[in-house]
């Protein structure tokens, strides 16, 4: 048995055929895709919360570039209405980051909330290890005596962090990632943490950059300002988690 919502997509799809035929460039789907995709991202149902699980991690591997559609989408209709009552320099990215942080710190951005936290809480870790890898190298001969920490997981749990920085941020991608294999010399690894680790601590490329995600703050809705105290703690608990569960699997592993 077919949900509400695939039965509103069948219609759509059956009217966008229909309109086609009077009119080639008539799109329907196009324009309701900030809909669908807020639907998406805010259905309570099981089975459609499994479906955006399953989008979201693709052979178990977290697809940020999913998720940023998505959000980019949902968010498109109110980004664009408030762009064009305030147009400014910089307004731009402000709105797009006051909006994300609006929806994913409501009740109905729970389960995004949820994913976002849990993928900040796997870049803060991989990132904690990288500045330790990469202080332990400092180390003559240390490659010989400690093994490294990273895995190719942590690699791309690194790649996540900095781009769910730019999302939540309202900015654009500034640079391309080496999605290419890790698999490499101890001496190449090196260098390929330390790059890593240079692209997310230079993520902002000063400290006006930061201010503005600071301004938001008090323009969000009561509800999304409790929400957002509680964030930390919640990280703290991830963190707590994955370290432990690390240390389990490098101490009986």
């Amino acid at each position: 048995m077919y949900n509400l919502f695939l039965l509103h997509f069948f219609s759509l799809a059956v009217l966008e055929g229909i309109a086609v035929g009077f009119n080639p460039d008539y799109k329907v789907l196009g324009s309701t895709y900030p809909w669908i995709a807020r639907k998406v991202l805010t259905d309570s149902s099981p089975q459609l919360r499994s479906s955006l699980e399953n989008l979201l991690y693709k052979d178990g591997v977290f697809d940020i570039d999913r998720l940023e559609s998505l959000l980019t989408e949902s968010l498109r209709a109110k980004t664009d209405k408030t762009l064009v009552k305030q147009p400014s320099e910089g307004a731009d990215s402000k709105i797009v980051m006051k909006e994300i942080l609006s929806f994913t710190l409501t009740e109905k951005g729970g389960f995004v909330r949820k994913i976002i936290i849990q993928e900040f809480a796997k870049g803060l870790d991989a990132l904690g290890l990288a500045t330790l890898e990469t202080a332990a190298a400092r180390v003559p001969f240390s490659t010989f005596f400690f093994p490294s920490l990273m895995t190719e997981e942590d690699i791309v749990n690194l790649r996540t962090f900095q781009r769910l920085m730019l999302l939540l941020s309202g900015t654009r991608r500034k640079e391309d990632f080496n999605t290419g294999n890790t698999k490499a010399s101890p001496d190449q690894n090196q260098i390929l943490y330390t790059e890593e680790l240079s692209l997310v601590l230079n993520q902002f490329d000063s400290i006006q950059d930061i201010l503005p995600v600071l301004s938001v703050i008090p323009e969000l809705p009561s509800e999304s300002q409790q929400q957002l105290l509680q964030l930390p703690a919640n990280l703290v608990r991830q963190l707590i988690s994955r370290a432990a569960a690390r240390t389990v699997r490098r101490v009986f592993l």
